[in-house]
């Protein structure tokens, strides 16, 4: 096993009693499928998935610093199109070059780059061979005026495939108003992708400003992005990426005054996320193990994503997320921002201690 970078327990600060000592009251992590080892033939080998999918799903869980762990730590480099590439490169930008891109995905160890069509395809013979390829094949773009907020497609499955890919990628904005077709656009495409022998991850988003109830935003509140990743699950994403939640009671704020939305219980609440029946509260590991239980109590494996840069902060940020994420029953972090907008140097340290966390045996499920 690759020498740990970090004292993970140092790094939390005062946050590491809490962190560390936390046992889930709610599902209890026997009843998740966990990531291990033996991932693939444990949990992916009982679906439908074909040979060439299980492969190329163990080629991904042998790469890198986490080889043979069953945890991954994937550099996504999307925001180019997704955030405009000025405003995310320019506080390095040697990664306008996608080279340099790849070569972050290698010197840090990750399982696997996922970009776009372009900056995969323009370093394809060069680092395909190299480093796993996630080709995310759909994204939001920042220069239609007035800005709105789409998934698209830039591509096909089969480029995807001819570049060398071993997994395709893509978002859907769960909640918004495009959001049917995005379904119908991405299961098509994952569909596809899995004939043809890759996996699938998707971006399980949700997006719409009803999201926001009396000055709180519960895009990243667990019930919602809960219900998104079961959605997720159910078009047949071979992985889950969902962002860290922040909040509960999505679904409680949704239904408040005259508003009617979807359907909940109090359960979800009190029962299987340490919330009160109003969606308060509830520790941040619980709101996180909520999320694997919708992904299929952990048979579509969970990642979530480091968030944006802040500075100083992001190695004791990235390495928190990275505890809550494993705590809760998760497959590991894609992180992009915290690593790229810095130094190579520095960012190749960042992914390391990210990866630190998942090689930690004292790290365990809570």
């Amino acid at each position: 096993m690759p020498s740990l970078t970090i004292n993970v327990r140092e790094t939390l600060g005062k946050d590491a009693a809490d962190l560390l000592g936390h046992e889930c009251q709610t599902v209890s992590r026997s009843a998740l499928h966990l990531p291990g080892p033996d991932l693939v033939d444990r949990v992916y080998a009982a679906t439908d998935r074909k040979p060439t999918v299980l492969r190329n799903i163990q080629t991904i869980l042998n790469t890198g610093r986490l080889a043979g762990t069953g945890f991954v730590s994937i550099l996504p480099v999307d925001q180019g199109v997704e955030h405009s590439a000025g405003a995310s490169f320019a506080p390095n930008p040697e990664y306008f070059d996608p080279g340099n891109i790849c070569k972050l995905a290698l010197e840090g160890g990750c399982n696997a780059v996922a970009s776009t069509f372009g900056v995969l395809g323009a370093v394809a013979r060069q680092y395909a061979h190299r480093v796993p390829f996630l080709v995310k094949f759909n994204h939001n773009e920042l220069l239609t005026f007035p800005n709105k907020h789409d998934q698209t497609l830039y591509g096909t499955i089969t480029q995807c495939f001819e570049m060398g890919a071993v997994a395709v990628g893509a978002t859907i904005y769960f909640g918004s108003e495009q959001s049917t077709r995005q379904i119908q656009e991405v299961s098509e495409m994952f569909h596809h992708a899995h004939e043809l022998g890759m996996a699938t991850v998707l971006w399980c988003y949700t997006r719409n400003d009803a999201f926001k109830v009396n000055g709180v935003d519960y895009h990243a509140s667990a019930d919602l992005t809960g219900q998104a990743n079961h959605l997720g699950a159910t078009i047949q994403a071979d992985i889950i990426k969902q962002k860290l939640p922040t909040n509960n009671g999505g679904y409680k704020a949704l239904n408040s005054g005259d508003s009617s939305y979807g359907k909940f219980r109090k359960e979800v609440y009190t029962k299987l996320s340490g919330s009160d029946e109003n969606g308060k509260g509830g520790h941040p590991i619980d709101l996180c193990r909520y999320q694997v239980v919708n992904n299929y109590m952990g048979r579509v494996p969970l990642i979530n994503s480091g968030g944006e840069s802040k500075g100083a902060s992001d190695l004791a940020d990235a390495v928190r997320t990275a505890v809550i994420n494993k705590r809760a029953g998760g497959m590991g972090l894609i992180s992009g921002r915290k690593a790229f907008q810095r130094p190579m140097k520095d960012g190749v340290s960042l992914l390391h201690a990210i990866q630190d966390v998942y090689l930690d045996d004292s790290v365990t499920v809570a």
